[in-house]
């Protein structure tokens, strides 16, 4: 079975409650079961990981090393300079898949500039939860079309 990684950094956790006019009013729980219906309907598997902390996500990254087939990932604030979460998602060996709730490009200067953009094979940003039911619907056809196992 297709396995992907769904990774979200700094604050992720606090959706719901986190400035809603700009993230909505979903929680990290409601994503992720949006998630986890497409997921089921496509055939493939998810695993979930949040975390506030770098290091973790990048040690979520290497435990999971090889039997992933792709990773959806919000890096957060990460997002901007975490080249130590760039290299761990380059070291995967797997298509990424990076996602916003809200769209950078529309918001402060400093939003706009992604260490992670140019490793991944695109960014779907500013449509909400929706972000990542597309990520995933994407994933799972680049994959299955690369015959990536």
């Amino acid at each position: 079975m297709t396995r992907f990684l769904v990774l979200n950094g700094p604050n992720i956790n606090a959706l719901g409650r986190r400035d809603i006019g700009i993230y909505g009013a979903m929680t990290l729980d409601d994503v992720n079961r949006e998630v986890s219906q497409l997921a089921d309907k496509l055939g493939v598997e998810v695993t979930f990981f949040q975390s506030n902390v770098e290091g973790h996500l990048v040690d979520c990254i290497q435990e999971h090393f090889g039997t992933i087939q792709g990773i959806i990932i919000n890096p957060g604030a990460l997002t901007h300079y975490s080249y130590t979460l760039k290299d761990g998602l380059i070291d995967a060996g797997v298509p990424i898949i990076e996602v916003h709730l809200s769209n950078p490009y529309a918001r402060e200067e400093w939003r706009r500039h992604s260490v992670v953009t140019d490793i991944a094979r695109g960014q779907i940003a500013g449509f909400g939860w929706r972000s990542y039911t597309a990520a995933l619907d994407i994933l799972a056809a680049i994959t299955e079309e690369e015959g990536v196992q």
